[in-house]
């Protein structure tokens, strides 16, 4: 990323270091959009639980199975930055509220679903409000928690649940699909949903910018078209192999619509992501780092998940608890990081670190075999992830937000999931081809060496499936490491071209999460 200072545009003094006092509801707040955050993220995870019954149900094919998964993914992904300049351009207030309220409307249509078409385009309809509901919360954290030290517990709640929310479907999706139904994992949306829109309708304010650009109707098409491109290819890879047409043709139409896209925002009169929101080294280190997470990630969730229902014998509610101590360590392990660590290290050593402490679990989980023990071999992997997980997310998101204009405050909260989004894809697509080469190889060369009983192989075959993922998901983590390093600044963030005074701060400059600490003389 460019170390020249970009012009932070018409309102940045409006942002982060606007002297207005701060809103007396913005705790409340910060709960309103939390629990509309985790209903986005779980959502991901918690329909996996219910595919199997749900295909019983509407006797869909196991092929047809992945679209109800890939259906969401590919709206919410191709339409984030169209959602989260709506934010910016209609107001954060009335696009949250619209986002969820479909959301819900979708939920409860899937829920209800009498065939797969049905089921299907519920969840894509899901993921477009998914679009619109997740930028706007997040940019309405960032103009709302502009005082540093409160802005640090604001993102370490909201990165623990970032990084926690897949956890917590599994659980949930585990729990409503063994004692009640699978419907009821769309269902419950409509609960969190209810209690969101309430609170959003109540505490928010509408925020208008007087100065909206017009929105960039050829940035959308681009940027839209090359992001459903990249998803569908990265699922189709997932589901039938890279050489097929349908796999290579897309990435490549993906690509080629990315670079358009890039290429136009340097000459359109009213960009859709302006340059000087990812031009800025640290927020460009921390769209990336939140990618290559996002990639990681799923090694963990996906085929711990298998490896623990398939070969350890859990039913899916022991699973998803079994999925909790992560989940308390990503907890504090996040606040940690933003609230007493940030403020004097900055994102730099966090990421880096905690990008190692979760490659280090997936060495661990490389361990496992068909008479493994959770407590000896899976357990401690889970809380050294989410000591990791906490460490890498919830800064990352913190910077990724950081500095920008109230104008571009939607925009800049969709890049930040944008980036999750893509990397889920390609964590999915990537690890899932993988682990099936790598089962299909084990069982060639063993079933003619007489090894073991054809159960008992095939349990073999498996887990080397799953171990070989984690070695992979572990270099994944070694290289978002290694970008880290590289590409954030040194020290606490501050405002781009600012210098520091011993003693003092700036005008023009700001610590994310604490006072001005004096430089030694």
């Amino acid at each position: 990323m460019s170390e020249m200072s970009i012009p932070e545009g018409p309102g940045q003094a409006a942002g982060e270091g606007s002297a207005s006092p701060p809103d007396p509801r913005r705790w409340l707040i910060l709960g309103v959009v939390g629990l509309a955050q985790l209903m986005v993220i779980l959502d991901a995870t918690i329909v996996n639980i219910a595919l199997p019954s749900a295909q019983r149900a509407l006797h869909f094919s196991t092929v047809d199975r992945q679209w109800v998964v890939t259906a969401y993914a590919l709206a919410f992904g191709s339409l984030l930055l169209f959602g989260g300049r709506l934010a910016d351009l209609l107001g954060r207030k009335v696009t949250f509220l619209v986002g969820i309220t479909g959301f819900a409307a979708a939920s409860a249509v899937g829920g209800a679903a009498t065939s797969f078409t049905m089921l299907a385009v519920a969840r894509a309809f899901q993921g477009a409000c998914g679009a619109l509901m997740a930028p706007a919360a997040l940019s309405v954290l960032t103009v709302t928690f502009s005082d540093p030290k409160e802005r640090g517990k604001a993102f370490g709640v909201f990165g623990a649940i970032a990084g926690a929310g897949g956890a917590v479907g599994l659980l949930l999706g585990g729990v409503l699909t063994e004692y009640l139904s699978w419907r009821w994992c769309l269902y419950v949306n409509l609960v969190f949903a209810a209690v969101s829109g309430v609170g959003a309708s109540m505490l928010l304010r509408q925020q208008v910018s007087p100065d909206r650009p017009r929105l960039d109707i050829p940035g959308v098409l681009a940027v839209s078209g090359g992001m459903f491109c990249i998803v569908y290819g990265f699922a189709n890879a997932a589901t039938h192999n890279w050489h097929t047409p349908s796999t290579w043709g897309f990435l490549a139409a993906g690509v080629a619509l990315l670079a358009v896209f890039a290429w136009w925002q340097t000459r359109a009169p009213a960009p859709l992501l302006p340059l000087r929101i990812v031009l800025d080294r640290n927020r460009g280190a921390a769209y990336l780092s939140i990618l290559i997470a996002g990639s990681g990630i799923f090694g963990i969730f996906l085929f711990l998940t298998y490896y623990m229902q398939l070969t350890l014998r859990f039913s899916p509610v022991v699973t998803g608890v079994a999925f909790l101590p992560m989940v308390g360590c990503i907890m504090v392990s996040a606040n940690l990081a933003t609230i007493v660590l940030m403020p004097r290290v900055g994102p730099r050593p966090l990421v880096t670190c905690g990008m190692l402490i979760a490659g280090g679990a997936m060495v661990w989980l490389t361990r496992i075999g068909i008479h493994s023990s959770y407590a000896t071999d899976v357990l401690p992997a889970l809380l050294l992830a989410g000591i990791g997980l906490g460490q890498t997310v919830a800064p990352s998101i913190n910077t990724g937000t950081f500095g920008v204009a109230p104008t571009d405050a939607g925009v800049a909260s969709a890049s930040v999931n944008t980036g999750q989004q893509l990397g889920g894809s390609i964590g999915t697509a990537l690890l899932n081809t993988i682990a099936t080469g790598a089962v299909t190889s084990y069982l060639a060369s063993h079933v003619f060496h007489g090894f073991g009983p054809p159960g008992d192989l095939r349990a073999l075959a498996l887990v080397h499936g799953y171990t070989t993922a984690f070695w992979w998901s572990a270099a994944i983590f070694a290289f978002g490491a290694v970008v880290a390093g590289s590409l954030f600044r040194w020290g606490p963030l501050t405002r781009q071209g600012a210098t520091r005074q011993p003693g003092a701060v700036p005008q023009d400059s700001q610590q994310v999460a604490a006072p001005p600490v004096p430089e030694r003389p």
